[in-house]
C-alpha cells in the first residue's frame, strides 16, 4: 500500500489505499515534522504520509525541512523549527492543522496563537545557531476547547480525506445499514438497506442508449460493496459524488460477488463544521 501511495497510481484514490492499509494492521500516521519523508513511510506498523499528501504545501519547504532534520537532528519546539527551516506563517499554520508539530505536546489553537504572536510581528531569524539558544515568552491563554470533529474537517481540506476517522464518523445519524458489505452474500435476492463511502462509478450505455451506472463503495468496515443503477432508478436517485450514501436495492451474487441492484439511494448529512461556529 505505502508503494502504490508513493507511486501516485492505482485505479481508486489516495483514501482507499489508506483504508486498505488499515485493515492489514497499519497504524496510519499524519505527516510529522520529526518523522515523515516527503513520501510516505513505513516503520513496522506505522505508516506515515508524507508532506506529499499535504494540499498547497511548498515541496521545496518539505525537502528542507527533512534536510535540516538529518543534518542536525530533530526539532525541538515550534520556534526551533521556524528558525531552523525558514517556513513562512502560511506554511507554518498548514503543518500545525494538520498536526504535525504534536511532538511539542501543545495542542493545535495554542500552537497557532504561539506561531501568529512570534511570527506576523518579526521575520524569522537567520538559519543556523545563534550563540545563545533562548526561547521567547511564551502567551498565557485560557484553557482553549479542542474539537476532534476540527481535526476531520481539517484532515479532509489538507489531504482530501480522514485520517484519524472516517467519513463515517462526521455522519449525523449512527446507522450503518442492515449489515456488513461482509454478509452481503447471505441475503442474496433480499432487499436490503447498506450505508456507504462513495468511491468511485462507471458510466455505461444500454441498448437503447440511456445511461447506467455502476457504483463501487466502502462500508463502515472499510470493505468493498458495488452497485448497479439502472437508467429509471439513476434519474431518481443520481450518485452526487464523495459522501456518505445510505443505499436501499436487492441483493444478487454474480461469479461468487454480491451486488446492490439499486431502488434508491441518497446522501446522508453530515455534522455541521464546528470550525466555522
Amino acid at each position: 500500500m505505502v508503494a502504490v501511495l508513493n507511486n501516485y497510481g492505482g485505479f481508486y484514490n489516495r483514501k482507499v489505499y489508506v483504508s486498505e492499509a488499515r485493515i492489514s494492521g497499519a497504524n496510519i500516521c499524519l505527516p510529522c515534522v520529526n518523522q515523515s519523508a516527503f513520501n510516505s513511510s513505513i516503520q513496522g506498523k506505522d505508516i506515515y504520509l508524507g508532506f506529499d499528501c499535504l494540499l498547497n504545501f511548498e515541496g521545496k519547504l518539505a525537502h528542507r525541512i527533512i534536510a535540516e532534520r538529518e543534518r542536525d537532528g530533530t526539532y525541538q519546539s515550534l520556534q526551533d523549527f521556524v528558525k531552523r527551516t525558514q517556513a513562512g506563517l502560511e506554511q507554518v499554520i498548514i503543518l500545525i492543522r494538520i498536526g504535525a508539530l504534536r511532538f511539542t505536546g501543545v495542542g493545535k489553537k495554542q500552537l497557532l496563537w504561539e506561531a501568529h504572536l512570534m511570527m506576523s510581528r518579526h521575520k524569522p531569524a537567520v538559519a543556523g545557531m545563534a550563540l545563545f539558544e533562548t526561547e521567547s515568552r511564551k502567551p498565557i491563554l485560557p484553557p482553549l476547547e479542542e474539537d476532534i470533529l476540527e481535526d476531520y474537517y481539517d484532515e479532509m481540506e489538507l489531504i482530501g480525506f480522514c485520517v484519524t476517522g472516517t467519513l463515517f464518523d462526521l455522519a449525523k445519524s449512527d446507522y450503518r445499514g442492515d449489515m456488513p458489505a461482509r454478509e452481503l452474500h447471505l441475503h442474496e435476492g433480499n432487499i436490503v438497506r447498506v450505508v456507504g463511502d462513495f468511491v468511485c462509478e462507471k458510466f455505461v450505455k444500454t441498448k437503447r442508449g440511456d445511461l447506467m451506472k455502476f457504483g463501487t463503495f466502502l462500508d463502515a468496515e472499510g470493505r468493498f460493496f458495488d452497485t448497479v443503477h439502472f437508467p429509471q432508478t439513476l434519474t431518481k436517485y443520481p450518485l452526487l459524488g464523495t459522501g456518505i450514501y445510505l443505499i436501499e436495492g436487492k441483493v444478487f451474487v454474480e461469479y461468487g460477488c454480491p451486488s446492490i441492484e439499486v431502488i434508491r439511494c441518497g446522501k446522508m448529512p453530515l455534522k455541521s463544521d464546528p470550525r466555522s461556529e
